[in-house]
C-alpha cells in the first residue's frame, strides 16, 4: 500500500526540503565569527594586533593582501598563540616575535595602495575575528591606545573606525 498525498502537500515538503539543504549548506561556508581583530600601534611606533575575544577562543591571527580572488590573496604575517586566548582583550607586536606568540609567517613590509586584511583564527575553524582591512595610510595614522577595527552600526551597516583601547574593549563585542 502506497502513501498518498496531496499536490500542494508535496509541493510544500518539497520546498521545505530544498530550502532546508539550501540553508545547511550556507551554513558550512564560513566559520562563526565570536571575536574581533583590531590594529593598534606601541610608543616606539610597532605594529600591534590586537584581538578582543567575546565569548569562546582564539588560536593566532593572520595578516594578508586583500584580494577578491581568493586564489590570490598573499599571507603577509601570521602568528600562533602558544595556548588559546580566552575571552579578553590580547595583544602583541607584529614585526618581531612577542612573548607567548609563534611567528608561522614573519611580517613582510608593507605596501602603498595595497589593501590588507587582519583577522583572527582557530585551528580547527570553530570559530573566528571579525577582520579589520586597512591600507598603510591608515596604518600611518594609528596613535599609541587608540584601535582601527571594523565596526557594525544598529542597522548593520559596517564601517572602520578608530577609537580608544578602553572603547574597543567595552564596545567591540556588542555586535559580533
Amino acid at each position: 500500500m502506497g502513501l498518498i498525498t496531496s499536490r500542494p502537500v508535496s509541493q510544500r515538503l518539497g520546498a521545505s526540503l530544498i530550502l532546508g539543504v539550501a540553508l545547511a549548506s550556507l551554513s558550512g561556508c564560513s566559520v562563526p565569527v565570536d571575536a574581533v581583530a583590531g590594529l593598534s600601534m606601541t610608543e616606539d611606533g610597532r605594529l600591534l594586533g590586537v584581538v578582543m575575544v567575546c565569548g569562546h577562543h582564539i588560536d593566532g591571527g593572520t595578516l594578508y593582501v586583500d584580494n577578491a580572488d581568493v586564489d590570490k590573496q598573499v599571507t603577509v604575517g601570521e602568528w600562533t598563540a602558544d595556548r588559546p586566548l580566552g575571552p579578553g582583550l590580547s595583544t602583541w607586536t607584529l614585526d618581531t616575535p612577542a612573548e607567548g606568540w609563534a611567528t608561522t609567517t614573519a611580517l613582510t613590509p608593507l605596501s602603498d595602495r595595497t589593501t590588507y586584511t587582519f583577522y583572527g583564527w582557530t585551528k580547527a575553524n570553530s570559530w573566528s575575528a571579525r577582520p579589520v582591512s586597512f591600507t598603510l595610510a591608515e596604518r600611518n595614522r594609528l596613535a599609541p591606545g587608540t584601535v582601527l577595527y571594523d565596526t557594525i552600526s544598529d542597522s548593520g551597516d559596517e564601517s572602520t573606525v578608530t577609537v580608544s583601547m578602553a572603547d574597543f574593549t567595552a564596545k567591540a563585542c556588542h555586535r559580533t
